[in-house]
């Protein structure tokens, strides 16, 4: 469980935690990442979103959760409206580096963009499902809420 602790940390979000929010298939998954959520937009916690994480929480609502389009661009556009979701961008540099680190990480391309996203807007934690790519990256604490 995510504690009282993240209320002055700079967290990231990834795409798994807020698509649970609304996943209607997953019910004892949904409790908890709605709670998150409300947590973000009660300003409790500093939650961080990329560009990235926007564009697959629109597709995976629509593709993976089957929400309609409006029900998934209302997500994602309450997202980027809110100033409690601090939105960051990657850059050409973000990519380079993830190219680079690729073939000796085995880790899926788009997590290192993920991560290297962090890094570059001093994020060191991330809240995720999936702690086996980001648990290997020295610097980056995973909290995983669901085990």
């Amino acid at each position: 469980m995510i504690g009282r602790s993240c209320m002055n940390d700079r967290v990231f979000f990834d795409t798994d935690i807020i698509c649970y929010a609304f996943d209607l298939k997953e019910p004892v998954k949904r409790e908890i990442c709605e709670k998150l959520v409300k947590r973000v937009m009660n300003g409790e916690i500093a939650a961080f979103v990329s560009n990235q994480i926007l564009g697959e929480v629109f597709n995976a609502s629509v593709k993976k959760l089957g929400l309609s389009t409006d029900k998934a661009k209302i997500i994602v556009q309450t997202m980027i409206e809110s100033e409690k979701w601090h939105k960051v961008d990657y850059t050409y540099n973000t990519i380079n580096n993830a190219v680079e680190k690729f073939e000796q990480s085995r880790i899926p391309f788009w997590d290192l963009v993920i991560i290297e996203t962090m890094k570059e807007h001093g994020i060191s934690e991330i809240i995720t499902e999936n702690e086996g790519h980001f648990d290997r990256i020295p610097g980056i604490k995973v909290r995983n809420p669901l085990k």
